[in-house]
């Protein structure tokens, strides 16, 4: 009799779990287990209502393992003690689980692997979170890459795995005990999606039927349900990215037999270069490990960053006085989630507008995003700040108030976040400091109490951050 331990991280699925998958291709019985980890658990990085939505995906995890006679072991404690005990305990001889990119990660991995080793139980670890590693995308000189399009024109050579099919059943011992799974000290109000394996199939069904076909345009508008809200489900494994790549291609090749496809192709590539992103920022992650605590471009740890207190605490709680950026932070706060645009231009606001470090907002995005990874953050953070791999770094500054224009032109955004400005018209919803007193009054929107004034002028802040950039160029 082999049993076999799978270690769940970030692999909350049946389908394309490819651990789980060759567990039990190669075992009689099989242990999924996963570990409370008071590192991660009680990390800054990981505090705020993300947890609960973890917790409830356990919670859903453990529901589908009971349907093929399983069920998920969780215990609590350090990964290397716990999974000796779970050894000696179950008499294993093996334990699967998928490689992991972080700088905290390869520590914690290689003491379990040490540990298991003296125990003389094999390990395995096998790829899963990406379509294709660091390793396997190289530029001709086999070194990684650090710009993004090069990248992906060398990850779409690459021949694509096909996803792994979900096992019909998993026999797994009775007898082991198992903590109960907790429930989080905070939540949120309106979350953006719900926790599942079968509530993202769902979702990436719906988004491949209908909202891809002009994700090339609409996924700039973040007034309109025009992104596929996957991320969510990819950071914490409930899906896979190879089985959105395939269902993506099986979509483009669906829309190839329809009268006009050039729309929906370009959409679905679109999305499909959303997932090279993901991996481009899991390659910089993991060769480039600095980049944690600072900048991937050193010299930009020099910054002169003013890192205003009660201006953090503004831009946090979404009272800048500019509707574009509080709009997204109160959805952020009430969702979990921020639509990819105005992530970008609230992390220009604090960078370049406040002058606030961006590890200050990094951190803050980790701590409130329920697709909150740390690659794909902390890329986004520095692409916005100048700081990351991007080639046009730092006199990008984002404009809150063309920004808002451009994406949100009717205020559909920010009236659905902002019931301050719901009355206030078109014209001047980008702008609410503008109004007259007459009107302020008229649309039930006066400045300094229904709604912030602007915390700082964008002009003036514009023209000192790129100075103190600048000087840093120079030198």
């Amino acid at each position: 009799m082999t049993t076999i331990i799978c270690w769940i991280r970030r692999e909350l699925r049946l389908a394309d779990n490819t651990p789980l998958y060759n567990a039990c291709r190669r075992a009689d019985t099989v242990i999924p287990l996963y570990i409370l980890d008071p590192a991660l658990l009680h990390s800054a990085r990981l505090a705020g209502p993300r947890i609960g939505w973890l917790f409830d995906g356990l919670r859903q995890f453990d529901q589908d393992l009971q349907r093929l006679g399983s069920r998920l072991i969780l215990r609590e404690g350090s990964p290397a003690t716990v999974l000796s005990a779970l050894v000696q305990e179950s008499g294993a001889e093996a334990v699967y689980f998928a490689r992991d990119y972080s700088p905290y990660a390869a520590t914690r991995d290689h003491s379990v692997e040490t540990a298991l080793r003296a125990l003389g139980v094999r390990v395995e670890l096998f790829k899963d979170n990406v379509i294709h590693e660091a390793s396997e995308v190289l530029t001709g000189a086999k070194q990684p890459f650090s710009v993004y399009s090069p990248f992906r024109k060398v990850w779409e050579t690459l021949p694509k795995p096909e996803p792994f099919p979900a096992p019909a059943r998993i026999a797994t011992p009775t007898h082991l005990s198992s903590v109960p799974i907790p429930t989080a000290a905070e939540i949120l109000p309106e979350p953006i999606v719900l926790p599942g394996e079968s509530r993202a199939k769902a979702r990436l069904d719906h988004f491949l039927s209908s909202a891809v076909f002009d994700y090339d345009t609409a996924r700039d508008q973040p007034g309109i349900d025009g992104t596929s809200v996957m991320s969510p489900y990819l950071r914490w494994g409930m899906i896979s990215a190879r089985t959105c790549y395939q269902a993506a291609r099986d979509a483009e090749t669906e829309a190839a037999r329809q009268p006009d496809s050039t729309r929906a192709r370009q959409g679905i590539q679109r999305w499909i270069s959303e997932l090279v992103w993901r991996e481009f920022y899991y390659q910089v992650l993991l060769t480039h490990p600095h980049v944690v605590r600072g900048a991937f471009r050193p010299e930009y740890d020099r910054v002169p960053w003013e890192n205003d207190d009660s201006l953090i605490d503004a831009w946090q709680r979404g009272q800048t006085g500019y509707p574009i950026i509080d709009a997204a932070m109160h959805q952020l706060l009430t969702t979990g989630w921020m639509h990819n645009r105005t992530r970008m231009i609230v992390a220009s606001f604090l960078c370049k507008d406040l002058l606030v470090d961006w590890r200050v907002g990094e951190r803050f995005f980790m701590q409130r995003l329920l697709d909150g990874d740390l690659a794909n953050n902390n890329g986004g953070w520095q692409w916005t700040a100048g700081t990351g791999t991007d080639a046009a770094p730092y006199f990008r500054v984002f404009n809150p108030t063309s920004q808002g224009e451009r994406f949100d032109p009717d205020g559909v955004y920010i009236r659905r976040w902002l019931p301050a400005l719901r009355k206030v018209p078109n014209v001047t919803i980008h702008q609410p400091a503008r109004l007259s007193a007459a009107d302020q009054a008229r649309y039930g929107c006066v400045i300094g109490r229904d709604y912030p004034a602007p915390l700082v002028e964008h002009a003036t802040q514009r023209d000192k951050v790129l100075t103190a950039y600048a000087a840093i160029k120079k030198a």
